[in-house]
């Protein structure tokens, strides 16, 4: 089950577009003749980047577990990982090869290692994700899972996109990954909406952390001292993202009582705050 790419749109977004609207248009570069005529020295090309010839690169670890298994054939059989690599290639320069590894971790969980420059998505991370949608009833399953680990691959580009490129975080870095992720599956389309598709991918990702809000119980100070907010704090931002991102056709959340009336009333303006900020961070990356 192949996700369409979403890294491209953003690209033109952030080039075109700025942050959700319409730019005045800039003056042309100067041409080679114009340059030598204002004494400045000839450029064919602008080689800001010209080091920056990385890319991802998929690999999967073996896996012996039964839930590890199961991931990985998951992930393996629908292309995830290599079609979300083969999205950032095309999308953001990057500084030298990054490995993004399938693996059996002993437990659920994704992350980005800051020594080692790699992106880890862990086999029993899918695989729990197939399990709460299985207990939730949905008709496929499979398909929820894949869009949380897409999500949750975003959120991982979060860290890694401020480790690799020394970017301001002003929050708190787990709670800014997880607007990169709402971020880039939330950019509006051609059709000035965003994608349906990446819409549900979001909206799978809150659900998620509603079911482990649900699985924890009720919370302690160790859950409130972790440095990843409460996963009912993370199903209502992300939820807000959408509803901000587009409120005529996410409507349903606050009309079913999923998202609160009074955190609606702000969301778009923490959309706009959102989109504008990650916007700006991003455009010297963006190919």
């Amino acid at each position: 089950m192949a996700h369409r790419g979403v890294l491209p749109v953003v690209a033109a977004v952030v080039l075109l577009t700025g942050c959700g609207g319409p730019q005045p248009a800039e003056p042309p570069p100067p041409t080679a003749q114009e340059k030598v005529a204002d004494g400045g020295a000839e450029t064919d090309t602008d080689d800001s980047h010209a080091e920056d010839t990385g890319e991802m690169v998929v690999s999967y670890e073996d896996a012996t577990t039964a839930e590890a298994i199961n991931g990985r054939a998951l992930l393996q059989d629908n292309t995830v990982l290599e079609d979300l690599a083969e999205d950032v290639n095309d999308s953001l320069w990057l500084p030298y090869d990054i490995p993004v590894i399938g693996a059996q971790c002993d437990e659920a969980n994704a992350f980005w290692d800051p020594e080692e420059k790699s992106m880890t998505i862990c086999y029993e991370d899918a695989d729990l994700s197939q399990q709460i949608f299985r207990d939730a009833g949905d008709d496929d399953p499979d398909a929820s899972a894949i869009n949380a680990e897409i999500a949750t691959f975003y959120h991982e580009l979060g860290h890694m996109a401020i480790d690799l490129y020394d970017l301001p975080a002003t929050g708190r870095e787990e709670d800014v990954a997880d607007q990169l992720a709402a971020y880039v599956l939330l950019q509006p389309g051609e059709d000035g909406a965003p994608d349906p598709e990446s819409v549900a991918a979001v909206k799978d990702f809150a659900r998620e952390f509603g079911a482990y809000g649900q699985r924890r119980g009720d919370a302690g100070l160790d859950d409130f001292a972790d440095v990843h907010s409460l996963s009912e704090t993370r199903m209502f931002n992300l939820q807000c993202w959408i509803y901000g991102a587009d409120p005529d056709a996410n409507a349903d959340l606050v009309a079913s009582g999923e998202l609160p009336e009074d955190r609606a009333d702000g969301c778009d303006d923490e959309w706009a705050k959102l989109d504008r900020a990650w916007s700006t961070l991003l455009e010297p990356h963006v190919r």
